[in-house]
């Protein structure tokens, strides 16, 4: 039996829940069942490998529950996959709040959005160093950049992994990837690509454009849900590093770049009713062959959480095998492959390519 890989979370919401139940669920399927799951295993790491041993949030209706509890307790409202949950003995503890909820929540319904709880936070790198954990992963709202960032220094003083799932630049950042680099401690980021979502589906349909010879003229994505994502998004504010993060994505595949005003990319509205569904409204305008005109219209309709756990579920394992062999720092091929805002952009076939070559490796390389 491997060793055990410990992870811990910040965030308990939809993306959590699905992660945790999807690490019960793959635990008790057997190789030919595993629809869903990009590598049953990574090094030594299967799915059933990941071991929670520390959790943080900041909503009342999670801080103090065992964690097998609060990843189904209020506003979490993503599909239920996997209604039992190993109680591995975690407590949800209470982490900073800083800048990690959006104001105009309170002036929502409670079980729809965020209630801060009557508690003082715990010091993170002291819990992450006495849990034992390998790797945390970060799941706050968009928008939290004190937040995330506060995390990310609890990681470099408890020598403890990043995977940042959120458009806050950390690996993506200079200073701060050089940090991680400095402390040897593997950095996956930022801002996870969907399993098969809005982003990882405009980014191939604009790189097929070009490898097909016709010039994307316009295009947009717009996108609707009903979570705690697409409600925290209401506040503007929160949106630029999603924006830029959504928006490089796609630019990345274009052979020749669109202006603003020619590309629009980014959340559209919150619509309760939909809960963790999210739809993509996408269009893209090009012209072709004797430079006519066409276009195409596309909607999609995703599982929001299960489609970013699909990804998350080897950026985690990844992260812990570069710790292994004592590689710190961005891991350029992981991140390429498994985030939006990775420090560098490949199209996605050389991503994915690189993936496969980072993981079979002995050696050190990116």
């Amino acid at each position: 039996m491997s060793e055990a890989l410990k992870l811990a979370i910040a965030g308990v919401g939809n993306c959590a829940s699905s992660l945790l139940q999807g690490i019960e669920y793959y635990r008790h399927k057997g190789l030919d069942e595993a629809a869903g799951v990009m590598h049953i295993n990574i090094g030594p790491y299967g799915i059933g490998d990941i071991r929670p041993v520390a959790a943080f949030d900041i909503d009342r209706r999670k801080v103090g529950r065992p964690l097998a509890e609060a990843i189904f307790a209020k506003p979490n409202c993503t599909a239920v996959f996997q209604p039992e949950i190993r109680d591995h003995g975690v407590t949800v503890q209470m982490g900073p709040v800083l800048d990690g909820i959006a104001a105009h929540m309170k002036e929502y319904p409670e079980d729809r959005a965020f209630r801060v709880a009557e508690s003082d936070p715990v010091d993170v790198a002291t819990v992450l160093k006495e849990s034992g954990a390998h790797v945390l992963a970060c799941y706050l709202p968009v928008g939290s950049q004190d937040a995330v960032r506060a995390y990310a220094r609890a990681c470099l003083d408890a020598g403890v992994a990043l995977v940042n799932c959120v458009p806050v630049f950390i690996a993506s950042h200079p200073e701060w990837s050089e940090e991680f680099r400095s402390k040897n401690l593997p950095v996956v980021g930022d801002d996870i690509k969907s399993q098969f979502g809005a982003t990882i589906l405009h980014r191939a349909l604009a790189r097929l454009m070009g490898d097909r010879g016709v010039r994307l003229q316009r295009t947009y994505q717009l996108n609707t849900g009903g979570n705690t994502d697409f409600l925290n998004m209401l506040e503007r504010g929160r949106l630029t590093s999603k924006r830029v993060s959504k928006t490089e994505s796609v630019q990345s595949q274009l052979d020749v770049p669109l202006s603003s005003e020619n590309m629009h990319i980014g959340p559209s509205d919150y619509v309760a009713w939909q809960k963790d569904n999210k739809v993509c409204f996408l269009r893209m305008e090009w012209h072709g062959f004797g430079d006519v005109p066409m276009n195409l219209e596309l909607r999609l309709s995703v599982e929001d959480s299960p489609n970013s756990a699909g990804v998350a579920i080897d950026a985690i394992r990844c992260a812990k095998l570069a710790m292994d062999r004592g590689i710190g720092g961005p891991l350029e091929a992981v991140s390429a492959c498994t985030m939006k805002h990775p420090p560098r952009q490949f199209r996605d076939d050389e991503a994915r390519q690189m993936l496969e070559s980072f993981i079979p490796s002995e050696g050190k390389t990116r």
